[in-house]
């Protein structure tokens, strides 16, 4: 069984919904295709539910208007038939319906969650009528029948498993299904999200449980790179990553992953595929339980980060003075990045400000609190780095002009993370692109 997802961009005009198709259609290897929502939609969506949360209806019943029209527009391209496009519509029909009845209900989360879920819902249900069309035969599985999380909003990947294997055991003659990233139940059968960039867990998740053989994650870039393309001139797509490697890099600022995904097909050791649906030819990045290699094998940035610094020469060194720091954290459900102590102070850094007065007022009795707002963390990824001599020495060469804030060595044998001023992010990336990767 081969699991492959798609995101948005990959499925956001009529023309990128037909390649897909004609990607999984390829081999006859039994697959579930995972789809995100057509590009722009979630982020509409967004819109509308914000616009009723501030009881501004007549904005939300214009935004509504407005995606409806996409989709209207939309259908033509997707879909030649009369018949098919009549049944396309019908489905936009019944879901812009229910977006226009809730400008009458009073607003709610639970409502909230549904009007998000309205994008995965509408993409799987039009690209199943286009498959039909086609005729390739599938089954649309609803994720909402077998994708739930428990009440600490964590997947329940037991329960997702036999849901899933009972559902597919009532198809077993089938060897394409369709179903919704992102999307799910809560513990009180409420609909409800894997957060964003949830279509990626979706399809690790029904990797794990279906102990997929692959678990391909498609989207507009041929695999992870070993910088950030965006920023950095001359990068290259990584070859290979072992798990542990992704889930740095996804965690510390990588866009191409979402830092969820590696943890359930790592469980059940299913490689995942980076792929490019513009460029399906190209090798992309595979994940699996092997490095592949010793050495870096990529750098990440992640953005927003706040430092907060408690200096206090009277209690660091005293018993249990660390721990008191961190239930601070703990109390205000706030993680920390990084961590660093000297003699007299422990600097960490969090990466949104949501609690920072308070947590602030909760330090201020250990010793002297300041604040470094508007940083970023870069990340150096590779098999084993930190035991190696020379990527170090290559490293700290290459920046020796940059100001660093705080630097965390040891901690992990894959991660070499530096702390900086955000003014200095694009400036650390391509000097670190040439002293690393001679690029």
């Amino acid at each position: 069984m081969k699991i492959m997802k798609f995101g948005g961009t990959s499925v956001g005009k009529p023309e990128r919904m037909h390649q897909v198709a004609s990607l999984i259609t390829r081999d006859a290897a039994p697959k579930i295709v995972v789809l995100s929502a057509l590009s722009g939609t979630t982020n509409a969506l967004v819109d509308i539910s914000n616009s009723l949360s501030n009881s501004d209806r007549a904005a939300a019943k214009q935004k509504i208007d407005a995606l409806e029209a996409h989709y209207r527009n939309f259908i033509p391209s997707l879909v030649q038939q009369e018949a098919m496009r009549a049944k396309a519509n019908t489905i936009i029909s019944e879901h812009f319906e229910f977006l226009n009845i809730i400008l009458k209900i009073s607003f709610s989360e639970a409502l909230n969650k549904d009007i998000l879920a309205q994008g995965e819902l509408m993409s799987t249900k039009l690209f199943s009528v286009y498959l039909e069309e086609i005729g390739v035969e599938h089954v649309l599985l609803p994720a909402l029948e077998f994708m739930s999380i428990d009440q600490y909003e964590e997947p329940q990947l037991q329960q997702i498993r036999l849901k899933l294997t009972e559902l597919l055991k009532q198809h077993s003659h089938v060897k394409m299904f369709i179903t919704q990233g992102y999307i799910c139940r809560n513990a009180r059968g409420e609909v409800d999200n894997l957060k964003r960039g949830g279509s990626d867990y979706t399809a690790s998740l029904v990797a794990a449980a279906v102990n997929a053989d692959v678990c391909e994650i498609w989207t507009d870039i041929d695999g992870m790179h070993n910088n950030d393309p965006r920023i950095v001139d001359k990068t290259v797509p990584v070859e290979q990553l072992s798990f542990d490697e992704a889930a740095e890099l996804a965690y510390f600022g990588a866009k191409i992953l979402h830092p969820t995904c590696i943890w359930p097909a790592q469980q059940e050791n299913v490689p995942v595929k980076l792929l490019n649906t513009m460029q399906p030819d190209a090798a992309g990045t595979v994940i699996r339980k092997e490095a592949g290699s010793v050495g870096v094998k990529a750098v990440a940035a992640k953005d927003g980060i706040i430092a907060i610094n408690i200096k206090s020469s009277r209690m660091l060194l005293a018993y249990g003075f660390m721990r008191k720091i961190f239930e601070v954290f703990e109390k205000y459900k706030t993680s920390v990045d990084m961590v660093t102590t000297s003699e007299v102070a422990v600097s960490v850094t969090i990466d949104h400000d949501e609690h920072l007065d308070a947590i602030i007022r909760e330090l201020e009795p250990f010793g002297g609190v300041e604040v470094d707002r508007n940083q970023t963390i870069i990340s150096i990824v590779g098999n084993e780095i930190a035991e190696t001599r020379e990527v170090l020495t290559k490293l700290f060469d290459a920046i020796h002009a940059i100001p660093v804030r705080m630097v965390s060595y040891g901690g992990s044998k894959h991660n070499v993370s530096i702390l900086v001023p955000a003014a200095n992010k694009q400036e650390t990336l391509q000097l670190l692109n040439k002293g690393l990767f001679g690029l």
